[in-house]
């Protein structure tokens, strides 16, 4: 009786050139995934049907991927072969296989020194609003009409001439908000183009989790300490204006 091949459990190859390794950070947190190096090409095995279709693949530059079947690799849902199967790889877990190192470079302004550039893009995707970046000249007529009880649930600091308000609910006042991804702050509707990014950039640049990194669409971002944050109150921010001068 013939096999039936919509039962068949597939298994998915890609081959990538050793030239762009540097881009597989992206997917470096997929446990499953092995790898394995043969000149100037990497070969990768162990995808899931649902890794091969995800985002953090369609954006690897040069990604080959096929699908195993009798020894042939198929590019994905061809029904000629495009070659054989590699044979005496020496294979080994990706997250072990790639270091998390990034070489040194002056990416941006705020000083990420990666080789990789980190890049934001709208996400399409609804997160919840936990920051908001005001100008205190536009808000400071504003901030004494709150009640004492929704003042007292936000932390705050002063960047240059605008103000940093942190606490849910948000006050209503009008800025950028930003939305919380392991210890980013990031502004609402945007999201790192390779989206485990995240992990990688807080493992090298927030290790202590003792920062709030504070990112620009351009891909820039700003370290602000946690422990310089203060509770918010009409008293705080009417001295804080006094003593920058501001009216």
């Amino acid at each position: 009786m013939a096999e039936d091949s919509s039962k068949r459990i597939k298994e998915f190859w890609a081959e990538f050139p050793r030239a762009d390794e540097d881009f597989l950070g992206s997917i470096r947190d997929w446990k499953n995934i092995q790898i394995a190096a043969d000149d100037e090409v990497i070969w990768l095995r162990g995808f899931t049907e649902e890794q091969t279709v995800s985002a953090e693949i369609q954006q690897l530059p040069n990604f080959l991927l096929y699908e195993l079947r009798d020894g042939l690799l198929f590019r994905k849902d061809a029904l000629v072969p495009s070659k054989k199967m590699r044979t005496a790889l020496l294979w080994t877990s990706i997250h072990k296989a790639l270091p998390l190192t990034f070489p040194p470079s002056n990416h941006n302004f705020f000083g990420i020194d990666g080789k990789i550039q980190i890049q934001l893009k709208p996400s399409g995707e609804e997160e919840q609003a936990i920051a908001l970046l005001c100008s205190i000249h536009e808000i400071k007529d504003l901030i004494i009409t709150f009640p004492k009880f929704k003042l007292e649930k936000i932390d705050w600091i002063v960047i240059d001439d605008k103000a940093l308000f942190l606490g849910i609910p948000l006050l209503s006042l009008p800025g950028k908000t930003f939305w919380i991804k392991n210890h980013h702050l990031l502004p609402t509707g945007f999201d790192f183009e390779f989206k485990n990014m995240s992990t990688l950039l807080q493992r090298k640049y927030n290790e202590q989790q003792d920062k709030w990194l504070l990112w620009n669409e351009d891909g820039s971002y700003l370290p602000i300490y946690k422990e310089d944050l203060r509770k918010l109150s009409v008293s705080s921010f009417r001295l804080t204006e006094k003593s920058q001068e501001w009216s």
